[in-house]
């Protein structure tokens, strides 16, 4: 089994919000990964020796700078009550609605869905920003949601 309950997920509060609802589709298409999964994902497109966001170094992409483009701001469309994902992170990421993605917050907690659902409850996702990072499935570009309210737009060695 590579998924727990949405009820299970310790952080599941988020996507229950009462001022940020959604819809039972939505809801459906939020799956957090088991621990071993969420490891076996975390090690292969994330870092291989580092657990957490707080300990990227540059000996691993996503601690060196060059990996990195452009900072946006997330948070004031955020608290402005923006619907939509900000615009310049869409653009960066590029990927059509049906695109595997996956919010990276630790080596033990990745949850998977895809960009549309992504797009739709950006805000409920931005509770559990802490260095996560947006990665697609097959895809290079990547955001790095921080929690001053910045997101890092880069890309990611292929492979």
């Amino acid at each position: 089994m590579n998924y727990i309950a949405l009820e299970d997920f310790r952080k599941a509060w988020v996507f229950k919000h009462q001022d940020l609802p959604i819809s039972e589709s939505d809801l459906a298409a939020i799956k957090p990964m088991t621990k071993e999964r969420a490891a076996v994902l975390w090690s292969t497109m994330i870092s291989r020796d580092q657990d957490h966001p707080d300990f990227f170094n540059p000996s691993e992409w996503v601690g060196k700078e060059d990996s990195w483009s452009e900072n946006v701001d997330w948070e004031q469309p955020w608290e402005q009550g923006e619907e939509s994902l900000p615009e310049s992170i869409s653009t960066h990421l590029g990927w059509e609605a049906n695109t595997t993605v996956y919010f990276c917050m630790s080596r033990e907690q990745v949850i998977e869905t895809n960009f549309a659902v992504f797009q739709r409850c950006w805000q409920n996702f931005m509770f559990l920003c802490d260095g996560s990072l947006l990665v697609g499935k097959k895809r290079t570009a990547v955001v790095q949601f921080m929690e001053n309210g910045e997101a890092r737009l880069g890309e990611k060695p292929k492979g």
